[in-house]
């Protein structure tokens, strides 16, 4: 499980996250959302280490995991998939996933086989680069290249964007079942509200940086979340 408790996020002299606190369990897929600009993205970076949070607890399976950076905090088992995916364009489908080696020893230096039951196309497509890939292809590779390296958490941040329906459904799909089947907590920060209220066990709602409302499916409505998203 992953808790994060009274975070605060600066960009410089500007305060962009106020005293977040949430929970994402694992088994569970947590949903962020809220309109743009809320801090939805600071967040995932603040998680991961990709941005130094101001203050405040982060801690991963009851290990407190202090202001370590980007590289530290992958190799406690954090994943960050990010918004525009960052496939690198003149390595190879193989290359960019040989990079999520990083974090394991040499004995795990292979892409396991369920990598491509996940993800079919990329098996098809190992020797052809990143950047020739559509932008689809690309959210695949970016999921799969962060799975390589087994992860506790997994963060994705807007997978749908950008994409075609039938990828969008894929990646639903695969989502579902890395919750059903995988010992990590995801946390999804997602625009597309049907795609966010159809896989969220539980949501986080974000509004000039603040937690306006947070619940499980169960206790949240579809019209009440839609609510509290909508402008």
């Amino acid at each position: 499980m992953l808790k994060v408790e009274n975070l605060n996020l600066h960009y410089g002299s500007s305060q962009i996250l106020f005293d977040i606190s949430m929970q994402a369990e694992t088994g569970k897929i947590t949903c962020i959302m809220g309109t743009n600009g809320v801090g939805k993205t600071s967040l995932l970076k603040a998680i991961s280490g990709t941005h130094m949070r101001s203050s405040g607890e982060v801690s991963l399976n009851g290990e407190n995991l202090s202001k370590r950076p980007a590289h530290a905090m992958a190799h406690l088992g954090v994943a960050y998939v990010p918004q525009g995916r960052d496939v690198f364009p003149l390595l190879t489908v193989k290359e960019n996933l040989e990079t999520g080696f990083a974090c394991l020893p040499r004995s795990e230096h292979f892409v396991p086989k369920e990598i491509f039951d996940l993800f079919p196309i990329l098996k098809d497509f190992l020797n052809r680069h990143g950047g020739d890939l559509s932008g689809g292809q690309q959210q695949q590779l970016a999921i799969a290249r962060a799975l390589i390296a087994k992860p506790k958490l997994l963060l994705l941040d807007e997978p749908t964007e950008g994409i075609q329906p039938n990828i969008i459904k894929q990646i639903g799909e695969v989502i579902d079942h890395l919750r059903n089947h995988s010992d990590m907590a995801i946390i999804l920060v997602e625009q597309f509200f049907d795609f966010a209220f159809e896989h969220g066990d539980n949501f986080v709602i974000l509004r000039r940086g603040k937690v306006l409302k947070s619940g499980a499916s169960g206790t949240l409505t579809r019209d009440e979340l839609l609510e509290a998203v909508s402008v």
